[in-house]
C-alpha cells in the first residue's frame, strides 16, 4: 500500500502543478498580448499612412487627368478656331471677286442675279460664323483695324479719318483676319 500512496502522492503533485500552469500562462499570454500590441498599433499606424498616401496619390492624378481633360479641350477648340480662320481668309479673295463682278456692268440680267445671290449666300454664311465687315469710310483712322496705303488731301475730309475704302477688312470676333486698306486724310 505503500506503493499506491507514493503513486497517489504523485499523482496529486502534477495536478496542483497543472493547477498552476494556467495562471502562468494567463501571465505569460498577457505579457506576450503587451509586447504584441505595440507591434499591431505600429503595423496599423503604418497601413494608415500607407492608405492615406494612396489615397493623396489616386486624388492628384484624379487632379492631373481632369486638367489634362481641361487643357486638350482648350487645346482642340484653339485648333478648330485657328482652323476656320484660315478657310475663311482663303475665302476673303473670293468674296473680293465677287463684288467685282457684281459691280461690273452686264446685259446678262440671269447672270448678274446668279452672282449676287451666290455673294449673299457667302456672306450669310460668314455672318453666321461671326465674321463682321470692317469698312469706316469718314471715322477716325485705326491702326489695329486698318492699313492705310495713300494719303488724302484735306479737301477729303477731317484729318486721321478714312476718306476712302480700297479693300474692305474683316474680322472674326475681336481677331482682325484682314485688315482693310484705306486712303486717309493726312494731317
Amino acid at each position: 500500500m505503500a506503493f499506491n500512496k507514493k503513486k497517489n502522492a504523485e499523482a496529486e503533485a502534477p495536478e496542483v502543478a497543472q493547477e498552476e500552469t494556467p495562471v502562468e500562462e494567463n501571465q505569460a499570454e498577457a505579457e506576450t498580448e503587451a509586447e504584441a500590441r505595440p507591434q499591431e498599433e505600429s503595423a496599423l499606424e503604418k497601413a494608415q499612412a500607407q492608405a492615406e498616401e494612396y489615397l493623396n496619390l489616386a486624388q492628384r492624378v484624379q487632379a492631373d487627368f481632369e486638367n489634362y481633360r481641361r487643357r486638350t479641350k482648350a487645346t482642340r477648340a484653339e485648333a478648330f478656331e485657328d482652323g476656320a480662320r484660315e478657310v475663311i481668309k482663303q475665302l476673303l479673295p473670293v468674296v473680293d471677286n465677287l463684288e467685282r463682278a457684281i459691280a461690273q456692268e452686264t446685259t446678262d440680267e440671269a447672270m448678274a442675279t446668279g452672282v449676287k445671290m451666290v455673294y449673299r449666300q457667302l456672306m450669310d454664311a460668314l455672318e453666321k460664323r461671326g465674321v463682321s465687315v470692317i469698312d469706316r469710310p469718314g471715322e477716325k483712322f485705326d491702326p489695329n483695324l486698318e492699313n492705310a496705303v495713300m494719303q488724302g488731301t484735306i479737301d477729303e475730309g477731317e484729318p486721321g479719318t478714312v476718306c476712302a475704302v480700297l479693300q474692305k477688312g474683316y474680322k472674326l470676333g475681336e481677331f482682325v483676319l484682314r485688315h482693310a486698306m484705306v486712303k486717309v486724310v493726312e494731317g
